[in-house]
């Protein structure tokens, strides 16, 4: 299972999923209307690691944290 937690303002529970890379875990949380619209725009880090690649593996017990644009001020 990968644990998934969504950051800053996107309001949503964290979530475990079975998923073996980024690009299958990003197919089930388009299925999602809350999640959907913030993908594009969120960074990707894979247990506090940024990750840039769509085709990254993933394996049991990874954190993948999906991290909104914010503004500072």
């Amino acid at each position: 299972m990968i644990k998934v937690e969504f950051l800053g303002p996107m309001g949503q529970e964290p979530m475990e999923v079975e998923a073996s890379s980024l690009k299958e875990l990003s197919a089930i949380l388009k299925k999602d209307e809350k999640v959907a619209p913030w993908l594009e725009k969120c960074a990707i880090a894979i247990n506090d690691e940024m990750v840039c690649q769509i085709d990254t593996p993933l394996k049991d017990g990874d954190r993948v944290s999906i991290l909104p644009p914010v503004c500072g001020g």
